[in-house]
């Protein structure tokens, strides 16, 4: 069943607590028949996956090609999809005309709010410092977990680890977490013992410019600080780190994209139900009323360029 509405809400927490990006596309405004009604909401992934409704087949391929790119540049967009002369005049700054001819001849707006995951933070350590670190950036609504053990699995490249263990198998600790490659790696550790450990880890084989991305010790300059303020100290450099980061959200690889002939519509260039093969060449449509459409006068179509 395709979800709609709440549906797609509920999926869309389940996806922000899994700390995967996503963009919620949600139809604002319709004019004439459509399939995309007023409040109908959709879940678009990283990898290009539609889940929940905004319409037909006209719609679907270009919300999807404009949520992927909304997460890559992490900036919302409003799209006006339909004929020009359906939109007036004046079309408002800041909004993205598609141009689209459905047969049903309805036209549609659509916001698109990317969502990025919230930031993953990894505390190793059992010391009190540690717990108020964990505590401190969930507040900020980061996704905190501290461990124990240095059992990192669910460690990523954009994850945020510091390791806190302060003289409890540290050398254990970094290792691993140096093999996870986060985005940030700090270790709790006076600047002598700090040394003490990078020098272990490189006897290790560690290579010398992974051992440069540690920061040791972790955290802000605070000047003389108590033990749980260092917590603070250290949030304080995850922020910035976390600020001064531009990679965007990765996503899937893009498929090749086409021109149905007829409407003029960009499509996913993939054999379908409804590709047509003219002349040595393959022809890519948006819905069966087009291809039926192409294939009444192919001559008159197939002179058109078909790929993006």
């Amino acid at each position: 069943m395709v979800p709609d509405g709440w549906g797609v809400l509920e999926q869309a927490g389940e996806l922000a607590r899994r700390g995967e990006a996503f963009a919620l596309a949600t139809v604002v405004w319709r004019q004439g028949p459509s399939s995309g009604k007023e409040g109908c909401r959709a879940i678009i992934t990283a990898a290009g996956e539609l889940r929940g409704w905004i319409g037909g087949a006209c719609a679907e391929p270009t919300v999807v090609r404009e949520a992927r790119q909304a997460l890559v540049e992490g900036t919302p967009r409003l799209l006006l999809l339909g004929t020009p002369d359906q939109f007036g005049a004046a079309v408002p700054d800041g909004m993205t005309v598609v141009p689209i001819s459905c047969q049903s001849e309805g036209a549609l707006e659509v916001y698109i709010e990317p969502v990025e995951p919230a930031p993953h933070l990894v505390v190793v350590g059992r010391s009190p410092m540690a717990c108020t670190l964990v505590e401190l950036a969930a507040a900020l609504g980061w996704r905190a977990e501290r461990l124990e053990t240095p059992e990192l699995a669910g460690v990523t490249a954009q994850s945020f680890v510091v390791v806190a263990t302060q003289g409890h198998n540290d050398e254990e600790s970094m290792e691993r977490a140096l093999a996870a490659r986060p985005a940030y790696l700090g270790l709790v550790a006076s600047l002598r013992r700090g040394q003490a450990v990078l020098g272990y880890l490189a006897d290790r084989g560690v290579p010398a410019e992974d051992l440069a991305r540690v920061q040791v010790p972790a955290g802000l300059d605070l000047g003389r600080v108590s033990h749980r303020e260092i917590a603070v100290a250290i949030l304080a450099e995850l922020v910035r780190a976390r600020a001064a980061r531009s990679t965007p959200v990765a996503v899937a690889a893009e498929l090749p994209e086409a021109v149905d002939p007829v409407c003029g519509m960009t499509v996913p260039a993939v054999s379908t139900a409804d590709t047509v093969e003219y002349e040595g060449a393959e022809y890519s449509f948006c819905c069966s009323g087009c291809r039926a459409e192409f294939l009444r006068d192919p001559a008159v179509y197939a002179k058109k360029e078909t790929r993006c």
